[in-house]
């Protein structure tokens, strides 16, 4: 029991992270209707400026406050310069063009950081174990799930609470009325892309010490928030928590029952999720 319940936790902990890249994935498209191949590409990108980061100064919080920054300003250049020329075509031109900038991003981390992966120390105040009776799990995935949490509320807030979210909520039904009203719209799309890619650059930061950085992990993680974006339904903030966890707890647990078919199961549970409800858990159709 103590090794499911450590499987499980590991589970929760690696779906705090995929909502963090999937919620994301999931707002720009719900506002922009922008399909991002880009996205693991910034993950990339915050885990290697953490690698950085804490390589120079030894300081995983100073990580952990620079990288999703770096990341959000980055995205919202990119949005800027290029994405934003590309929202009023088809979806098959947003492929193509995100593509290619996560191509580019994957080149220039392997020009600059090596094609070896990279790991990155715990904090010092993480490092070891919690206690509980005789259960023992380690500190820094603990902190993963409760830091997550922390976010996860303070975006339901963002988007439930204030102007900002009222705008991306309206602005996802009927942009044109929401622009009429006088919201400057291509503000709001660029802070909601950048808004959305900084997420994923925190789920960067707090994966490395876990799984460590390497060039093609953007590849891996684009797979898993789409994963979790069927499963949850395109636009959803609950789908996103919801799709995130499933996939974290399906992907954890088969790796005790059966470590050959993990991968192979998340992709079932998609599947499954489809049958049932084509649109998602919360989708709309």
């Amino acid at each position: 029991m103590s090794l499911y319940l450590f499987q499980i936790l590991n589970g929760v902990g690696l779906g705090m992270i995929y909502f963090l890249i999937s919620v994301g994935l999931t707002i720009i498209f719900g506002l922009l209707n922008f399909v991002n191949f880009a996205h693991g590409a910034y993950y990339l990108i915050g885990s290697y400026l953490c690698f950085t980061v804490v390589a120079l100064t030894g300081n995983f919080w100073l990580a952990l406050a620079i990288a999703p920054i770096a990341v959000a300003i980055l995205a919202l250049i990119t949005e800027r310069i290029l994405i934003k020329r590309a929202y009023h075509l088809p979806h098959t031109y947003h492929i193509l063009i995100t593509l290619g900038i996560a191509l580019i991003i994957q080149e220039l981390t392997i020009s600059i950081w090596g094609p070896i992966g990279k790991s990155v120390a715990v904090p010092e105040a993480l490092q070891g174990v919690f206690q509980m009776g005789n259960f023992f799990y380690p500190k820094y995935r603990l902190f993963v799930i409760l830091f997550s949490a922390v976010i996860a509320f303070a975006l339901w807030l963002l988007l439930e609470r204030t102007r900002f979210g009222a705008l991306v909520r309206a602005g996802s039904e009927d942009t044109e009325t929401v622009s009429l009203l006088g919201t400057h719209i291509h503000k709001l799309f660029s802070l909601t892309f950048a808004l959305g890619v900084g997420l994923a650059g925190v789920a960067g930061v707090l994966a490395a010490p876990i799984r460590g950085v390497h060039p093609f992990v953007g590849v891996e993680v684009l797979g898993i928030a789409f994963v979790v974006v069927v499963i949850g339904g395109m636009g959803s903030f609950t789908g996103a928590l919801v799709g995130g966890l499933i996939v974290g707890l399906v992907q954890s647990l088969m790796t005790t029952i059966w470590p050959q078919g993990a991968s192979l199961m998340i992709y079932g549970a998609m599947a499954f999720v489809i049958l049932l409800r084509p649109y998602g858990l919360f989708g709309r159709a």
